[in-house]
């Protein structure tokens, strides 16, 4: 028996499948992750992308944020693919309950996701820090410098940068899908940002799988893991 045959079965016996996902999920939209060869965190920049996507930085160097945010974390034309497509039929099948994403990109949702929990929010939603108008992305795409409300106010992303805590309502929301499930699918995520990669730690089902280019920490634990892009193999699955 194949792997994808593999999974295939597994995920027909279950009934209360929840995906975890990362960075990988999107790399074959065209979106770079942030730790491989190629990703975000091995580019030069006057600062370290690490830095610059933390708190401290956006409020002491707010110009030099928005030049890099908008130049690398908003990737225009972007769709969803293989994997986003299935996860979202496994949805509508009533097989895949929820969609817990470290990612940023809002492709799940594009893709016919309802029930996403993000993690580390999104570049869709931004808000004024004085009146709390939400702006769509469109307003941070457009501006020159600093993105600024009518009120006066700055418009922030509604995305966790470092030094920020994750989401009260969110976190919630995913630990009790995961400890609830069945299934859990672990796909595209080097599992190592914490503290999300934790929250795999609440699972108590029965099948444990992991898709991820790479090993994982989890693949020891796993009762099917698959080392391919994970959109070649949720693309492969019959839904």
């Amino acid at each position: 028996m194949t792997d994808i045959e593999k999974l295939q079965k597994i995920i027909d016996d279950s009934d209360n499948i929840v995906f975890f996902g990362g960075a990988g999920v999107s790399t074959e939209s065209g979106i770079p992750d942030f730790r491989s060869v190629d990703g975000l965190y091995n580019m030069k920049y006057k600062y370290p992308p690490e830095q610059i996507v933390s708190r401290t930085f956006y409020y002491e160097k707010p110009e030099e944020f928005f030049r890099f945010y908008k130049d690398k974390l908003i990737i225009k034309n972007i769709k969803p693919n293989k994997a986003h497509i299935a996860l979202a039929k496994l949805e509508k099948a009533g097989k895949l309950k929820a969609v817990v994403t470290q990612n940023i990109d809002g492709l799940h949702q594009l893709a016919g996701s309802v029930n996403v929990y993000e993690l580390h929010g999104s570049t869709l939603r931004n808000y004024c820090e004085k009146c709390h108008k939400f702006y769509g992305i469109e307003a941070i795409e457009r501006s020159d410098g600093v993105p600024m409300c009518d009120c006066g106010g700055r418009i922030k992303p509604d995305v966790v940068l470092y030094e920020e805590m994750l989401d009260d309502n969110c976190i919630n929301g995913a630990v009790r899908a995961i400890a609830d499930a069945d299934t859990l699918i672990i796909g595209g995520t080097s599992l190592i940002v914490y503290p999300a990669a934790g929250f795999i730690n609440y699972f108590r089902g029965r099948h444990l799988v992991v898709i991820n280019r790479d090993a994982t920490s989890a693949d020891s634990m796993a009762e099917l893991v698959i080392h391919d892009k994970i959109g070649e193999v949720l693309g492969a699955l019959k839904i």
